[in-house]
């Protein structure tokens, strides 16, 4: 009896892995995604839309505060510039 509780309890725990890894695989980004964000949200806001980006570009942060996330999936790029961590531009080559 022991041994079947052992062995329910080990696969458990396998199918409870692997659900959890694949939940931790990057969002896919749809074009219906990408309409959701609007001028004005915040990074945190995106974030939650979209999950994290790709890339990060800090450049133009001391001068300008500016910061751009830039989404890849597959052939497809989405741009999201922020000024004062609000969204001020986004632009997108997804063809869902």
């Amino acid at each position: 009896m022991n041994m079947s509780i052992l062995r329910f309890i080990s696969r458990f725990v396998l199918v409870l892995t692997l659900v959890l890894e694949l939940s931790c695989v990057g969002r896919r980004i749809t074009k219906a995604n990408v309409d959701e964000v609007a001028e004005g949200m915040s990074k945190k806001q995106v974030e939650s839309i979209l999950g994290p980006p790709t890339e990060l570009d800090n450049k133009d942060f001391v001068i300008m505060k500016k910061t751009t996330y830039v989404y890849r999936q597959g052939q497809g790029t989405v741009t999201i510039v922020f000024k004062d961590d609000k969204v001020t531009e986004k632009q997108s080559t997804l063809t869902d």
